[in-house]
């Protein structure tokens, strides 16, 4: 793989590590959350502790748009401001979204409402200028850059879908159960399999700087061969 993708795979690489240990937390939290009695899980007094959620939202969701800007290997002074704005933008959304998160269901539907500024804002860079830089790739890069976009579109969908929940009548047990599931089907989509789209561009570009086809074995490229970029080479 070129040197200058690499950045990204260590990028997903670290953000499904810290999802993964945040998971275990989650699992840990929830256990003791709840016990069973006569058959049936029960609330145990101790509460269910959903800064874990957020704290590993806070972390992996500046790093997941950070990896979609580095795998397309942006021009530095254009990647540089695009990451920030994302980064900063994906920061206030997690911020913003976790007092509802624990409020009321007034709290929750302001809090909401405010998280979705930086949230519309984030598309609009994805859509917009990440959209435009994506359109000078090559037909089948464009092609994984655009199913990227829809995944993160899919995926963070879920979220206020999950979050909005109690505000539509569901409560009790119910509720708890479904924010969790919905999260989780999002983070799963979000992270690992976005990892994969994010590393088959990555394969992709390499082998366009290498002036290589879809047939050619990319592992036995001889270390002096550069092609079109000699500082892509592996």
């Amino acid at each position: 793989m070129g040197q200058k993708y690499r950045i990204a795979m260590l990028v997903s690489g670290l953000v499904v590590s810290i999802a993964g240990y945040h998971y275990l937390r989650i699992f840990n939290s929830w256990d003791a959350a709840y016990t069973l009695q006569n058959g049936s899980y029960v609330f145990s007094g101790q509460p269910f502790n959903d800064a874990y959620r957020y704290v590993d939202w806070l972390l992996t969701v500046p790093l997941l748009l950070l990896e979609t800007v580095a795998v397309l290997a942006l021009p530095a002074v254009q990647g540089r401001s695009l990451i920030w704005r994302m980064v900063i933008a994906s920061a206030l959304m997690i911020a913003l979204g976790y007092p509802g998160e624990v409020g009321s269901l007034t709290a929750r539907f302001w809090w909401g409402l405010a998280s979705t500024v930086p949230f519309v804002y984030i598309l609009w860079l994805l859509w917009g200028e990440l959209g435009r830089a994506a359109a000078r790739q090559t037909p089948e890069v464009q092609l994984y850059s655009r199913n990227m976009k829809l995944l993160l579109l899919l995926s963070w969908g879920v979220y206020p879908i999950a979050y909005a929940l109690p505000m539509l009548g569901i409560t009790g047990a119910g509720a708890v159960v479904s924010v969790q599931v919905g999260y989780t089907i999002a983070d799963v989509l979000a992270k690992p399999i976005f990892g994969l789209l994010a590393y088959a561009i990555a394969i992709t570009k390499t082998r366009q700087d290498l002036g290589l086809t879809a047939d050619d074995d990319l592992i036995s490229v001889p270390a002096g061969v550069t092609g079109l970029n000699p500082s892509a080479a592996d």
